[in-house]
């Protein structure tokens, strides 16, 4: 296991050199400027978590070269009080040398949000480190995921419950709380109802906010665009990533809902954005309807052998096309 490590911590602080060595990477021709959400794109960093588990220092000085204006942090260690055993103020001092910021921060609310726990995540915690990095949202990432092929309307309602709990907490620090979607959120109730509708409709909105993911939409098959007509101004945050276009199949339905998560993950595939089956041009024309701040790119499994050329093209997408 040691050595497996230590290989993996080489192999991986290669990558890091290879991309200081790719000056490419870091051309800044052509970039535009503005005040947009896609002209000040961030990234979720659970996109290169291996890389930046090694090296957080050389791995934000990545991102900001490449052009990235803000990242969204995840796995914090809230005891510890740090991201990848750099403690927050440190973190904070890194963030500022590269002049990037973090909006947004992706914190565990697995237990805080479940009915069937009663040992919850310390939001308090959450807020006090959000607040400490001038974040604007601490975001649950997920449901509780305990039995996700069975979440009830009344596992949903909680959660909506807990959700509006926590933003009042926050709003005393000038925070909101977010939610950030998957596929099963989309799975339909014997009325008609789906989870992410409940979670909309039970939170209250100057306390909840919601980051759309628009990858697990579009692959719950369904439209971004219909959920920013139906509850505009809701969803000030989205990720940006793509579904390579030999696995669009739709996850959600009668011969999904109940099946293993192992085989539904075999009808998942993403690719960098642009490359993909999601048509981002016309999704951008809705980020005012939206109620768009931030946008982050993401993309869960990476399979270029690079890994900050990946999000570097995607960066590129972005500035190309949606940066209008």
């Amino acid at each position: 296991m040691q050595n497996n490590r230590r290989k993996f911590i080489k192999q991986a602080g290669m990558g890091l050199s290879a991309a200081f060595l790719s000056p490419y990477l870091f051309s800044c021709d052509g970039k535009k400027t503005g005040t947009g959400p896609f002209h000040n794109i961030g990234i979720q960093l659970y996109s290169i978590r291996d890389l930046i588990s090694v090296d957080p220092v050389k791995t934000l000085e990545t991102v900001a070269k490449i052009g990235y204006k803000h990242v969204e942090t995840f796995g914090v260690d809230a005891a510890a009080g740090k991201y990848w055993n750099l403690p927050i103020a440190e973190l904070k001092k890194v963030l500022q040398d590269n002049d990037l910021k973090s909006h947004s921060g992706h914190y565990d609310m697995s237990k805080y949000l479940s009915r069937n726990h009663q040992d919850k995540e310390n939001i308090e915690k959450y807020i006090e480190i959000a607040h400490e990095l001038g974040q604007s949202y601490v975001v649950a990432p997920v449901t509780p995921m305990d039995d996700l092929n069975n979440l009830k309307v009344e596992d949903y309602q909680y959660a909506a419950e807990q959700l509006n709990k926590a933003g009042e907490m926050a709003k005393k620090a000038g925070i909101k709380i977010g939610y950030h979607n998957h596929f099963w959120e989309f799975r339909n109730f014997a009325n008609g109802t789906r989870g992410l509708d409940i979670l909309i409709a039970f939170t209250q909105p100057d306390l909840v906010d919601f980051e759309l993911d628009i990858f697990w939409i579009e692959k719950a098959g369904l439209s971004a665009q219909s959920y920013f007509e139906k509850y505009p101004g809701r969803f000030p945050m989205w990720h940006v990533k793509d579904m390579d276009k030999n696995f669009t199949t739709p996850v959600v339905g009668e011969k999904f809902d109940k099946l293993d998560f192992m085989e539904i993950f075999k009808e998942i595939k993403y690719t960098e954005v642009g490359t993909g089956a999601i048509n981002y041009v016309n999704i951008s024309n809705y980020a005012d309807k939206a109620g768009l701040k931030y946008a982050f790119v993401e993309q869960d499994d990476i399979h270029m052998p690079n890994k900050f050329e990946s999000i570097k093209k995607s960066y590129d997408y972005v500035e190309k096309f949606l940066a209008k």
